[in-house]
């Protein structure tokens, strides 16, 4: 199964009668699916609709969707008020006679309010349920688009992700072949401590500064950790070839990768091991960033 990403584009569009639609779908990351959309006033029934194809469709993602409608030309009609142009001109015909001026031009004529009337053609009310099955119909098309386009990325973000988890396992074979990590050379280092401490006449007790010692070695022993690492690579190896929304997932894999390097740091007794450690956290930190995207 292919691995998404949360964030994509789409664009449809299309013309149903003498109107031309589109939609503009955009997703980014999100905890959960949030789907929001900006309709033109009256066109509220779509809303369900498109909720619902997005909520079949994603399963993760913060969806902005925009549906925008015009009309194709200048759709309008004229229309001259005759009476009331019949009743301007027997008007200013008699004004220039009285006063011994030239006729008014039928420009200037047309040109008094009220006497050309232009309105603007049929509204979108009887197109409004064809437009409704149209939309529907080319919101479904940019939501496949935009599948599309969080598949491709997903595929992306796959390869990187892989080389992370091969980064995060080689540290940990470094980590499994350092000498000053098993658990006789740590002995070895603490008994040498524990007996410098002896020789300068303290009066210390020898058999409890062993057992102490003891202790403190299987504290400093990083077996576990080391183990769960490699368990949580194969885990997550798992999940990018399974596919599909297994972005929170892999999300709980980053937290327990981060805890297990900072134990890693913390029980360090070398300047190897501990380089390792940090070079572990940094990977882990861009481990967990990618996945962000991951539906």
């Amino acid at each position: 199964m292919s691995l998404h990403s949360m964030t994509g584009f789409a664009r449809a569009q299309g013309t149903t009668g003498p109107w031309r639609w589109s939609w503009e779908v955009r997703s980014v990351n999100a905890k959960g699916l949030d789907v929001r959309l900006r309709l033109p006033s009256g066109f509220e029934e779509l809303e369900a609709g498109a909720r619902a194809a997005a909520t079949r469709g994603l399963s993760r993602g913060s969806v902005s969707a925009t549906f925008t409608l015009s009309r194709e030309g200048d759709q309008v009609s004229v229309s001259v008020n005759e009476a009331a142009l019949q009743a301007l001109i027997t008007a200013t015909r008699a004004a220039a006679e009285r006063f011994s001026l030239p006729p008014a031009s039928l420009d200037s004529l047309l040109a008094v309010k009220g006497i050309v009337e232009v309105s603007e053609a049929d509204s979108v009310d009887e197109d409004r349920p064809a437009i409704t099955v149209a939309a529907l119909a080319g919101f479904e098309t940019a939501l496949a688009d935009l599948k599309i386009m969080r598949e491709r990325e997903g595929g992306a973000l796959r390869t990187v992700l892989r080389e992370r988890l091969d980064g995060i396992s080689a540290l940990v074979d470094d980590a499994e072949a350092l000498p000053e990590r098993r658990i006789e050379a740590i002995r070895a280092r603490l008994a040498e401590q524990v007996r410098a401490l002896l020789d300068t006449g303290a009066p210390l007790d020898g058999e409890r500064l062993h057992q102490e010692a003891a202790l403190l070695a299987a504290k400093a022993d990083v077996r576990e950790e080391l183990d769960r690492l490699r368990a949580h690579v194969s885990a997550a190896r798992e999940l990018l070839t399974a596919g599909g929304p297994v972005g929170r997932r892999l999300d709980f894999l980053a937290q327990e990768f981060n805890r297990e390097s900072n134990t890693l740091c913390s029980k360090s007794n070398g300047v190897a091991l501990t380089q390792i450690g940090l070079d572990l956290k940094l990977l882990v930190d861009q481990f967990r960033e990618q996945i962000q995207n991951i539906e």
